[in-house]
């Protein structure tokens, strides 16, 4: 078994997925991410997003295909080495909050530090770091149920960068917030990425959500269907939406 020839930090190779009651999930989905890079992987709900993304990080094997990460066929590990790299080397997000509702704010930021052997100290410093950057360091020792539901986002959101991923993946991540929340969240989220340099892979629906990526890939009933190449943050007197879009298969 051999890695692709090139130089993407995390590659699929035509991508079969099926769900549980049998209906196709993805139908042959290839793409490649380079370190550093924010994709948007765009389309309607039910185009295949969240299956992609569940095969792109191990989270689920697919039936057919292979996945690339960083010269190592993830497809091909067994499930504990699996979770094991998922451990280490990725971040997830998901639309909705999901947090350990016995522990702190700050500690269920940490969670992830300190399951790899971090030292409590460390983990909490880095936890408050990105609990303040988020605007939700005074809530650091409440707990979850004392957070509206947008709180316990940003929660979840500081809990994925402050591990410092080599790869993060977010779920539709601004889904739970209000509107005039997101583009300041979402802003923060692809700043991190860019001065750390962790690679993120952005699950949407939304073309403002998308606009922020370096390059969008759009999803039809499982496939893939074009790539959107966005150009750089323009200035403010810059005209927006000059994207250059080419279809691929």
């Amino acid at each position: 078994m051999v890695a692709p020839p090139d130089n993407d930090v995390l590659r699929a190779c035509a991508l079969h997925f099926q769900h549980h009651d049998g209906s196709p999930a993805l139908g042959g989905v290839s793409l490649g991410v380079r370190e550093g890079e924010i994709l948007a992987v765009s389309g309607p709900r039910g185009s295949g997003k969240t299956a992609l993304l569940h095969c792109l990080s191990g989270l689920v094997r697919p039936q057919r295909g292979e996945v690339w990460f960083d010269g190592v066929a993830l497809h091909a590990l067994g499930r504990l080495r699996r979770e094991r790299l998922r451990r280490d080397r990725f971040g997830w997000i998901d639309p909705a909050p999901a947090l350990v509702p016995e522990l702190t704010v700050w500690e269920n930021a940490a969670l992830p530090l300190m399951l790899r052997g971090t030292s409590r100290r460390r983990a909490r410093s880095a936890a408050l770091e990105w609990l303040d950057r988020l605007d939700v360091g005074d809530r650091a020792r409440s707990r979850p149920r004392a957070l509206r539901q947008a709180e316990r986002q940003r929660v979840c959101i500081a809990r994925a960068l402050a591990a410092a991923p080599a790869v993060l993946f977010a779920d539709e991540p601004t889904a739970p917030l209000h509107r005039a929340d997101r583009l300041q969240i979402l802003r923060t989220l692809t700043t991190a990425a860019r001065s750390h340099g962790i690679t993120v892979v952005l699950a949407t629906h939304d073309s403002g959500t998308a606009a922020l990526a370096d390059r969008t890939v759009s999803l039809l009933d499982g496939r893939r269907v074009d790539t959107v190449h966005l150009p750089a943050a323009p200035q403010p007197a810059e005209t927006e939406g000059r994207a250059a879009c080419s279809l691929s298969a």
